[in-house]
């Protein structure tokens, strides 16, 4: 049997703007991802030519008392099976750590200008990279039907934000 496996790292960056307030659903708007300063500016070169990033973050705001090792059923929603701390994709995980996909807007300096990153401001950034879609999910891709259900409002339409 392995032995578990501790690592300390430190946040290359912050993200700036965006949401504030801890809610599941309506994520829309635009954020900065703000690399430390003491980052070369050169760790971005070329990142521009990408349309999305892999952003892993973590949730800043969430206390060690909130991770849940056991099944629960999806936002405790009984309609939905109860499934284990690893099929959830919230901050009851035990590292806290979260991933993201947001669009890249622009680059200025060492500040990302992204859409549709589901972390909210303050939460320190751990590693980002461009999203390369030969590195995504090859052949189908499988799940049960409550995520679709429950997620059906994650992303704000452009109605919900007077567009």
């Amino acid at each position: 049997m392995t032995q578990p496996f501790s690592l300390e790292i430190t946040s290359i960056g912050t993200v700036i703007g965006g949401r504030i307030e801890l809610t599941d659903d309506h994520w829309a708007g635009t954020a900065i991802i703000r690399l430390n300063p003491d980052l070369p500016a050169e760790v971005l070169q070329g990142i521009e030519q990408f349309s999305h990033l892999l952003v892993v973050w973590h949730f800043h705001r969430a206390s060690p008392d909130d991770v849940a090792l056991h099944a629960r059923s999806p936002r405790n929603n009984p309609e939905w099976p109860p499934s284990g701390t690893f099929v959830h994709r919230n901050h009851r995980r035990p590292n806290q750590l979260a991933q993201s996909f947001p669009r890249l807007l622009k680059v200025d300096g060492l500040d990302l200008h992204v859409a549709d990153l589901d972390a909210i401001d303050g939460s320190p950034v751990f590693d980002l990279a461009p999203y390369f879609a030969e590195m995504g999910p090859r052949g189908p891709v499988g799940a049960p039907s409550w995520p679709t259900d429950m997620l059906v409002e994650y992303w704000a339409d452009d109605t919900q934000l007077g567009h």
